[in-house]
């Protein structure tokens, strides 16, 4: 127990400094979590002192995956309907072409260029196809994007792009079975009653039980998530899903979505970024800095290649069609999904690996931290937001 909570209060500890760091930096917390998490474990290798960490326990595992599911589960709930059926056309061709640019590039750049073979060829493409849903999301919700019709097109976009590599990854390399034909029967009637459900708890319960819906999505939550581990898929796939069905309900009570958000954001996600951040062996990047260089670049200007002319059509000005552009260049969550797939049933080298997750976690600093510093397209936030946002970089208090 003693080490549980010596290790529970070294990563909250880097927890505080990565918000301390991204104030007076001005930069998404959920990006220096990241870069903190590669020092701390450089920093902890050079010592000798890696297994200090703990990233490989079993509880903060847990809980960096908690993280993860949560995160997508708020950003599949701050979807609005409404603006994503106007949407639907915009949504629809910027996922698809930031899901196959990347895909059909990333895997002709590892097949011709690196030499890997045709199976590790495609799982580099799907690896690399992905736009992160959890870094997307942090950062709409930090900037107050998330509130407009701008970042919620950014976020729909996100899940279609995310689901080709789903659908992706299932078709190329994931038997169906029996496991996986339950876990989507059991998933299509759970999701079809939850809006029901959830209705009837919060009107008997919600004023009169202390965080029942908090209580009650999460297992929801854990439930699916535990049915697609046992399925061969990963946890957080049916979390999106849920979001946007609950998505109209929640847009009504912005309190309890609030709430929902201090757990995650607050508690749970600084595990999954931190994490996340310490998979990256520096080691294995400095002995092949090339390779990396090559699959970093493969997978960011494909995007941009693909994305920027299109974006352009939806998207006039110069900083928004850079700034959404750029945005879905990022990977993380089901980029190192893939990866951790491919390498657990032989199909990548452990060298292999360890380029496709420093490449993905690499995309998800570099695009949005471009994005955020030279074409932040302020233009678009609610007035609250701007001065809010003039109230920090002034050093004045920020409402909340």
């Amino acid at each position: 127990m003693e080490q549980l909570y010596t290790v529970a209060s070294l990563w909250l500890g880097l927890a505080v400094a990565s918000a301390v760091v991204a104030y007076h930096l001005r930069i998404s917390i959920a990006l220096v979590e990241i870069c903190v998490g590669v020092i701390a474990a450089a920093v902890a290798g050079r010592i000798g002192q890696a297994e200090t960490l703990g990233s490989n326990l079993e509880w903060l595992r847990f809980l960096a995956s908690s993280g993860a599911v949560l995160l997508t589960f708020l950003a599949g709930a701050e979807l609005d309907p409404e603006v994503i059926r106007t949407k639907i056309k915009e949504v629809t061709f910027v996922g698809l072409v930031g899901f196959l640019a990347p895909f059909l590039g990333c895997a002709a750049i590892a097949r011709y260029a690196l030499g890997w073979s045709p199976q590790a060829s495609w799982l580099c493409g799907v690896s690399l196809s992905t736009t992160s849903m959890a870094v997307v999301y942090a950062v709409m919700m930090e900037t107050g994007f998330n509130k407009t019709e701008f970042g919620k097109g950014i976020l729909g976009a996100c899940f279609v792009n995310d689901l080709g590599t789903v659908i992706a990854l299932g078709f190329l390399f994931a038997p169906f079975t029996y496991r996986t034909a339950v876990f989507m029967a059991t998933s299509v009637v759970v999701l079809a009653f939850l809006p029901y459900m959830t209705r009837l708890i919060t009107n008997v319960y919600a004023k009169r039980t202390a965080a029942i819906r908090t209580k009650w999505i999460m297992l929801i939550l854990f439930s699916l998530g535990a049915l697609a581990l046992w399925s061969g898929n990963e946890a957080v796939l049916p979390a999106y899903i849920a979001g946007m069905i609950l998505a109209g309900s929640a847009a009504r009570d912005t309190a309890w979505i609030r709430r929902l958000r201090t757990l995650t954001v607050g508690f749970l996600t600084p595990f999954y970024f931190l994490r996340a951040g310490t998979l990256v062996s520096l080691l294995a990047l400095m002995s092949a800095p090339l390779v990396f260089a090559l699959l970093l670049g493969a997978k960011v200007l494909s995007k941009i290649l693909g994305l920027y002319p299109l974006v352009g059509v939806f998207r006039r000005d110069r900083n928004e069609r850079w700034y959404y552009t750029l945005m879905m260049s990022t990977g993380l969550t089901f980029g190192t999904i893939s990866a951790m797939y491919g390498f657990s049933h032989g199909i990548v080298t452990q060298a292999q690996y360890s380029f496709l997750v420093a490449t993905v976690i690499a995309s998800a600093v570099v695009p949005t931290l471009i994005a955020g510093l030279a074409f932040f397209p302020k233009h678009l936030l609610p007035q609250k937001e701007i001065l809010d946002t003039t109230a920090g970089e002034h050093g004045l208090p920020e409402e909340g």
